[in-house]
């Protein structure tokens, strides 16, 4: 996989294929396919192994940290930090990933077991929490930070600046917006609004 990786990165994904990336790794092409079918079964073991350092960098905030804002730009500070090394290959491979029928975007079902266990991150930091927030917001604000997270993805793939800088100050200033909107959405005269917004959700969902 590490071979792969850095192969997209000097040649691009279309132009690596199986069979180079078997050379360059010292393996035969049929030892390579044993292990990985496709060159997007590499792709998605390292979805797997990204989500998987996330969820260990995340451990030691969710446990001790308990305000909504906190942990939640905690989590998506880390997710920079941990795939920072992965960078260059994001910014080459992103325009595959993007396509709507590639298995390999986040929204397709091939994408499924790292996109819940992401959801699954962000379900943590919601349920663990000791914020107020509206009952039915709260059920439904995972998949929604979640989607909030693809925008963090997409400005850092196009973020050219030292050390990510900016995709970090983007996140410290649209965590307390969303912390403000879930703060309030408990409130009678906005209890409405969210579950009208809820309701938009399912319909799209559909």
């Amino acid at each position: 996989m590490e071979t792969a990786l850095r192969l997209f990165r000097e040649r691009g994904y279309e132009a690596t294929t199986m069979r180079a990336i078997a050379a360059e790794a010292g393996v035969s092409v049929g030892n390579a396919y044993y292990y990985f079918a496709s060159k997007e079964i590499l792709v998605q073991a390292y979805y797997d192994r990204a989500q998987a350092e996330h969820e260990a960098a995340c451990e030691k905030l969710l446990a001790t940290e308990h305000r909504f804002a906190a942990r939640l730009e905690g989590v998506l500070r880390e997710w920079v930090r941990v795939s920072e090394p992965y960078h260059e290959f994001a910014v080459k491979f992103f325009k595959h990933a993007a396509e709507p029928s590639n298995p390999l975007n986040p929204f397709s079902a091939e994408s499924s077991p790292s996109r819940d266990a992401s959801i699954g991150i962000y379900r943590r930091v919601v349920e663990g929490s000791s914020d107020r927030m509206d009952a039915e917001l709260r059920a439904e604000l995972p998949e929604l930070l979640w989607l909030m997270s693809m925008g963090v993805v997409l400005f850092w793939v196009h973020d050219d600046s030292e050390g990510c800088r900016r995709t970090y100050r983007f996140i410290e200033l649209t965590v307390p917006l969303v912390d403000r909107l879930v703060g309030l959405s408990h409130l009678p005269g906005l209890r409405g609004v969210a579950r009208d917004f809820i309701a938009g959700v399912h319909e799209l969902r559909e």
